[in-house]
């Protein structure tokens, strides 16, 4: 059936499109030493992502001719990782873990007093783009269940008072006052917020 197929099944790469000029000579520099064969797409995403604060459009084309693929699979590739970003993220980033460990300890209810408190849905910014509540996989601190993170600051064990103090914190209707919690991380929690 498919015999007379006249489609080419081999990944090839585009020609970079035309974007913005200081972003494509970055790119290309950040970019310029990574191999295809040694499997460094990840290694020029985390490189692009910290130069930016996320993966520019403008790099797509760039890093699907870098590794010799399309940009179906570079854009594949940063949607299954949710540390990657396609859109600049708020000036508030707060990161929710929805790890078993965090869930079976009501990360659910910390997740939906930081989306009333913060003014935004799960993985969008609020309306005036200074929050945003982003989903982030275990990553094995399950020791700090049920936790959050903000700033590269894991914070937990928490509870949703604690969370809430927290995001008033962060929004400046309260001062921040996280209490409780084991080892001190609560108070990691009034840092940040502060």
């Amino acid at each position: 059936m498919f015999s007379n197929a006249s489609h080419n099944s081999r990944l090839s790469a585009i020609s970079p499109v035309p974007g913005d000029r200081a972003v494509l000579a970055k790119v290309t520099e950040l970019i310029a030493d990574l191999k295809p064969d040694d499997v460094d797409l990840l290694k020029g995403l985390h490189r692009i992502q910290h130069q930016y604060r996320y993966i520019p459009p403008d790099a797509i084309p760039l890093l699907a001719q870098q590794f010799n693929t399309t940009p179906a699979i570079i854009f594949g590739t940063i949607d299954f990782y949710s540390e990657l970003w396609l859109v600049p993220p708020a000036e508030n980033v707060v990161e929710w873990c929805s790890g078993p460990a965090c869930l079976v300890k009501n990360s659910t209810g910390i997740r939906r007093a930081l989306e009333a408190e913060l003014g935004c849905e799960m993985s969008k910014a609020s309306p005036d783009g200074r929050f945003e509540l982003r989903l982030v996989q275990c990553d094995g601190t399950c020791n700090l269940a049920p936790l959050i993170r903000h700033q590269g600051e894991y914070l937990g064990p928490l509870t949703t008072s604690e969370a809430i103090r927290f995001a008033r914190g962060l929004t400046g209707r309260v001062p921040s006052a996280a209490g409780g919690g084991q080892g001190g991380s609560s108070g990691a929690a009034t840092e940040a917020a502060e």
